[in-house]
């Protein structure tokens, strides 16, 4: 009998087509894994899941962290709190859980951290312009777990937020920077096998290092389930 593949559920917009959503879906299928769609549009399937990417997308409502009205906001209620239940039930479960961009912000949200509502001007040294390219420096703290990872100090990344972490959440810590100081990156300091990165690993599959991103939830997962 096949080894099951782990399944990894991935959280994102409910959009027919989401650029976003298939690029994840090919970069999980190229570490092994089998993916599952959640969305307010498609159902779970009640199968088990080993592991949980949060996706990125619009932003997060300001009433989950104290935040104000006063910046570019463009939030989604529904999804809000679709992705809240799911990252409790992971934090549960012990499932191991991949935060992207807005995604990273809600897994912080959830352990009681707060947010900047926007970003762009507290931008000295980067672009207020998004990009799909890998065009913005990233600082990784040598004492991290996404250091060992991806074992470079600094990485180049895209951009497409105006938000970001600001106060860190229980249990977590900020793990890389951009040349503005802004939080790129946050990991969990207690059991919880937790990633969150400011940026969109999904569009950048094709480089090794971001790759690797994607392998380690499909490793975590395997390891949580016994699937190893």
């Amino acid at each position: 009998m096949a080894e099951r593949k782990p399944r990894i559920g991935v959280t994102g917009a409910g959009k027919k087509w989401s650029p976003s959503w298939w690029c994840t879906r090919l970069a999980l299928w190229l570490c092994g894994a089998e993916v599952e769609r959640i969305s307010v549009h498609h159902r779970p399937s009640g199968l088990p899941l080993d592991g949980m990417i949060i996706g990125g997308g619009s932003d997060i409502s300001p009433e989950h962290y104290g935040g104000t009205l006063s910046g570019k906001v463009k939030h989604d209620s529904e999804r809000d709190d679709l992705e809240i239940r799911w990252i409790k039930k992971a934090l549960r479960d012990n499932v191991p859980m991949l935060g992207i961009c807005r995604g990273a912000q809600l897994i912080n949200v959830v352990h009681g951290g707060n947010l900047y509502d926007d970003i762009r001007h507290l931008r000295k040294k980067t672009y207020n312009r998004p990009g799909l390219l890998p065009t913005k420096q990233v600082f990784i703290a040598a004492e991290s777990k996404l250091r060992d990872l991806i074992d470079k100090p600094k990485l180049r990344v895209n951009s497409l937020h105006h938000q970001a972490v600001h106060d860190v959440g229980r249990d977590l810590k900020i793990v890389a920077h951009d040349l503005d100081d802004i939080p790129q990156a946050i990991e969990s300091t207690g059991e919880h096998q937790i990633l969150g990165v400011q940026w969109h690993p999904e569009y950048l599959f094709y480089v090794p290092s971001e790759l690797r991103i994607f392998r380690w939830l499909v490793k975590a997962a395997k390891r949580s389930s016994s699937l190893a």
